[in-house]
């Protein structure tokens, strides 16, 4: 099964509707190692939030995942692991994300969730996971591993 996300997730998926892209969260939840960093890059309305929220429900969490846009950070209880969301749009660089001083709320297992990475890069850890979602030009979403030197070739 963790061959099949990941192998699948490395050649790009494309979603029909906001319930597969939640489905294949939730499946990729199910193989994330403890403690990891999940990178997701996009523009606005990608479907990063969506994938957050299929991720939240493979980790067991049963309450509304909204965006964090305005709060900068979500923290839910799963069954298996706390999944903290941050949405970075607002920071800045890596010294505001150091601000939020995000290793105190991070009580193993978790696994942190970033919408708009790019804004904080240095702050990222080498070895987060990162994705990238997109629409395509027929309208459906796709999701993507990203490769490049970002510590994620283990993925």
């Amino acid at each position: 099964m963790v061959s099949s996300i990941c192998d699948r997730l490395r050649a790009g998926v494309t979603t029909a509707s906001a319930d597969e892209t939640r489905e294949l969260a939730r499946e990729l939840a199910a193989v994330l190692p403890v403690d990891t960093v999940l990178a997701l890059h996009g523009t606005l309305g990608v479907g990063k939030t969506t994938f957050v929220q299929g991720l939240a429900r493979g980790l067991g969490v049963t309450e509304a995942v909204t965006s964090p846009t305005f709060n900068l950070l979500t923290l839910h209880k799963g069954g298996t692991r706390l999944l903290a969301h941050l949405d970075a749009y607002r920071l800045n660089d890596a010294r505001e994300a150091e601000a939020l001083m995000l290793e105190d709320f991070l009580v193993s297992p978790w696994c942190l969730a970033v919408e708009w990475p790019e804004n904080i890069a240095a702050w990222l850890p080498a070895g987060a996971w990162h994705l990238d979602l997109g629409i395509a030009v027929d309208g459906r979403h796709t999701v993507r591993q990203r490769y490049g030197g970002n510590g994620n070739e283990s993925f």
